[in-house]
């Protein structure tokens, strides 16, 4: 019996509705008795691959895919699939519909896959007025954002259509309780040469089936740095940020009025109380270029209590933000945080190349109940290691990142060499649950479907959408055999 939740359940625990009852479980109320982290420690591998005939990705067995919306397909409005495929987010359309709204990691440069053509001889299908860099009439930019409709019960994709351009690096971003994606830029270009705007902002997309660009205005009370991910606390309306840098930054957003980005708000950075410009990235030496830390890792599940520290100038045009927590803030450094989820009561988020072998940490945060108040110092937010593995066997770069209406992670590899889709239960085991053959290109934007029967992930390269289905309700009851 399929199990109904509303939408502040979806918030609430990464996807709309389980499944099925069979594969309801969450983080919470996980024994901390059963969380296994020790150095090395390689579980049994819960699946063997079934090759697949068309050499695209290895499943489990039981498992299928069925490909979409590839690099160069003409779209239903006329324009051309763009490519590098990247963050995306699932949302309940009508009449039991999917709706995807995905990322594409573009530079202006990259005309040979973006949606005009060759020689941007589709721009007249659109009103370029809402095109946010047309770069000096030259080279318009050409990141943003396609709309996908997709029927999962009968596996095939309906429609699809450009929905933000004129931006760049289009990397992550993360879906808000107010039926919007949030889609980051992960670059600081300056308004130059033929740039005619500064980039480095997050730009915010509605939730429609209608073909047609939305407003590209950016959200600049939000920050300028090297965007990566957001995920945002549907109780407060606060928005966490992650900075994909090595020396980078988490951020949180507190909207003078939730749900209403564009109105402004208060930036702050994160610092681990009583350590200054802590450095959690557990680097055997320091590449970080602002003070000598000498080396004192982190370990798992070690609870830090935090801190809040304002941020100043946020629109950054030396592109100093990071500079200015760790200098005059003592914020937190972090190595490339990339992917984040709001799962529960916490947010998980990956910093890409931490750790003391540099193959990558999952962190986990949870607010304080009176987070973004005055009365925040009475009970703080806490923050902890979840998982370093410093194995590549067990997780290589973690990049995008889900949480599975069952409460395990989904982490899409960005490596330099095979790319998995690696699972990490509640207890802290990883599981490497699919594997590209296709090419060496890194999987981005997995997530699962409302109804919760399909996940949907991208190869970036060339770019293509996959749609996984299969006995999702078998992987909880394998784990807790």
């Amino acid at each position: 019996m399929k199990s109904k939740l509303s939408r502040r359940d979806f918030l609430r625990y990464g996807s709309i509705a389980t499944a099925s009852a069979a594969v309801g479980f969450g983080f919470t109320g996980v024994s901390r008795k059963l969380i296994k982290h020790v150095p090395g420690f390689k579980p049994e591998p819960p699946y063997v691959f079934v090759p697949d005939p068309n050499q695209l990705i290895d499943l489990p067995e039981g498992f299928s895919v069925n490909a979409f919306s590839r690099t160069g397909e003409k779209m239903d409005d006329g324009l051309w699939v763009p490519g590098k495929h990247d963050g995306m987010a699932a949302f309940p359309g009508p009449n039991g519909k999917t709706i995807l709204i995905r990322n594409h990691e573009l530079k202006a440069e990259d005309k040979i896959v973006g949606p005009f053509g060759w020689n941007n001889e589709k721009l007249n299908l659109v009103d370029t007025n809402k095109i946010y860099d047309m770069g000096s009439k030259e080279a318009p930019c050409l990141g943003g954002t396609t709309t996908l409709i997709y029927d999962t019960r009968t596996g095939t994709l309906e429609n699809h259509f450009l929905s933000l351009v004129g931006t760049i690096r289009n990397c992550a971003g993360g879906l808000t309780p107010w039926n919007t994606w949030i889609s980051c830029e992960e670059t600081v270009q300056k308004t130059e040469n033929t740039f005619e705007q500064d980039h480095g902002y997050n730009f915010e997309v509605p939730v429609t089936t209608t073909h047609g660009l939305v407003d590209s205005t950016p959200l600049k009370a939000m920050g300028r740095f090297n965007h990566e991910a957001v995920a945002v606390d549907e109780k407060t309306g606060i928005v966490y940020q992650t900075e994909d840098r090595n020396d980078g930054l988490f951020y949180r957003y507190i909207p003078e009025k939730p749900g209403e980005l564009l109105k402004g708000g208060r930036l702050q950075a994160l610092k681990i109380r009583d350590k200054k410009a802590a450095d959690t990235r557990n680097w055997k030496t320091t590449l970080n270029k602002y003070a000598p830390w000498t080396y004192d890792p982190y370990p798992v599940l070690q609870e830090l209590s935090v801190e809040w520290v304002d941020v100043e100038n946020v629109e950054s045009p030396d592109d100093d933000l990071r500079k200015q927590g760790v200098e005059e803030k003592d914020a937190a450094v972090f190595a490339r945080g990339e992917g984040i989820w709001y799962s529960g009561d916490a947010l998980y988020f990956t910093c890409t190349n931490g750790g003391v072998e540099l193959k990558g940490q999952v962190w986990k945060y949870i607010p304080s109940p009176y987070e973004g108040t005055s009365r925040e110092d009475k009970s703080p937010g806490k923050l902890e290691l979840f998982i370093e593995p410093n194995d590549s066997n067990l997780l290589e770069n973690a990049d995008n990142m889900t949480v599975t209406p069952w409460g395990d992670l989904i982490i899409c590899e960005d490596g330099p060499g095979d790319q998995y889709l690696v699972g990490v239960t509640p207890e802290g085991k990883t599981y490497q649950f699919a594997k590209n053959v296709s090419n060496t290109s890194e999987f981005a934007g997995s997530v699962f479907s409302p109804d919760g029967t399909t996940m949907f992930v991208n190869i970036q390269t060339p770019g293509i959408t996959l749609a996984i289905t299969g006995p999702w309700a078998d992987i909880r009851q394998r784990q807790l055999a």
